[in-house]
């Protein structure tokens, strides 16, 4: 089915309420309010969602439209548990060895849909993303709402993702009923997006905290799509392929090279934003750096790439380091340049 492509985010025009999702009854009330067809953004170990009913067509258009995202750029769904998705999808043994090792955890899995699942949440695709989120409080509200929740990142799209409640403020005030606070996610980017290719093996649409080498532990074959690394056209099969995502208002610019290249290119642009490295010395005393992390720590990059990006101010343009691309630096490698729109400069 040929879905209609719209990238016009509503404007703000109900109440949203802001609620701890440490207390069960808000929990209780944001359930009831997925039920009734609303729009509740909730924590999880990877960003923060805006989440819906995702066997309620309408509610799921409502999330496109809060958005503003792209109609055919397909929703995740989020279950409680692993063989929940047995109703809405066919599984496959592949999947069950993807879920006894990684579920309840930061990985999607990609199954051909049944009917039950409106082409609204698939993007038009015969395909529908399934998740089961290890956080607590996302968990929680699932088993509450007893239906699917379908919930792509809680940010204008575009944006950089949410990893906290007040980057949902910022984004989503008024656009939304309910914002669940949760406080910073644990990870910090999107989860790992997978497709079983139909003859044993996995094609790897999204990295995140689940890497080909964890992924490569259960199933030998992994490929890695070239759309990680590159622009992509075309239909995409999973959410964050095709468009540009994670950017800041202001342009980012990747520095491939090596440290004195990098701090002898910067040296008279103290000006512009600057994303460093804590081992990166003569780069900390400019007014605008701010600092992902160690190096020599892709966790801590992933922890905290959306954060920085979303707090600089005041600047036109941010130089970032490349970063490595090995193990979950492949996530941070795969939103920083896309975060770039694929702008890298070679020192």
């Amino acid at each position: 089915m040929a879905m209609e492509v719209g990238i016009v985010a509503s404007e703000g025009s109900c109440h949203t309420e802001y609620l701890s999702a440490e207390d069960d009854e808000n929990l209780r009330h944001a359930a009831d309010v997925i039920l009734r067809g609303g729009l509740v953004i909730f924590p999880t170990e990877t960003v923060y969602g805006i989440g819906a009913d995702a066997l309620d067509a309408d509610a799921a258009g409502k999330i496109y439209a809060a958005k503003g995202r792209p109609s055919d750029n397909p929703l995740i769904i989020h279950l409680a548990e692993p063989e929940d998705a047995e109703k809405y999808a066919y599984t496959s043994e592949l999947y069950y060895k993807l879920a006894e090792r990684f579920m309840p955890g930061p990985i999607t899995v990609i199954l051909p849909k049944k009917d039950c699942i409106p082409d609204t949440v698939t993007g038009g695709l015969d395909t529908v993303a399934v998740r089961i989120p290890v956080e607590r409080h996302a968990h929680r509200l699932i088993e509450l709402a007893g239906v699917p929740i379908a919930a792509p990142s809680a940010n204008i799209s575009g944006r950089p993702s949410p990893t906290s409640a007040e980057h949902c403020r910022h984004d989503m005030d008024g656009r939304v009923d309910i914002i669940l606070d949760g406080g910073m996610c644990s990870f910090g980017l999107e989860s790992t997006i997978v497709k079983p290719d139909g003859r044993g093996g996995l094609k790897l649409l999204r990295p995140g905290a689940v890497t080909p080498d964890d992924l490569r532990t259960v199933c030998a074959d992994v490929e890695i799509d070239s759309a990680v690394f590159s622009k992509f056209s075309g239909i995409p099969e999973a959410p964050g392929m095709k468009y540009r995502h994670y950017a800041p208002d202001a342009r980012v610019i990747i520095l491939d090279g090596d440290d004195s290249q990098v701090y002898s290119f910067l040296e008279d642009k103290q000006d512009c934003g600057i994303l460093c490295y804590r081992e990166d010395k003569p780069l900390l005393g400019f007014k605008n750096a701010m600092v992902i992390g160690s190096r020599y720590s892709p966790a801590e990059q992933a922890h905290l790439l959306f954060k920085c990006l979303r707090e600089f101010q005041g600047v036109d343009t941010i130089y970032a380091r490349m970063p490595s691309g090995g193990g979950i630096g492949l996530a941070v490698f795969n939103r920083l340049v896309k975060a770039a729109g694929y702008d890298i400069l070679k020192l």
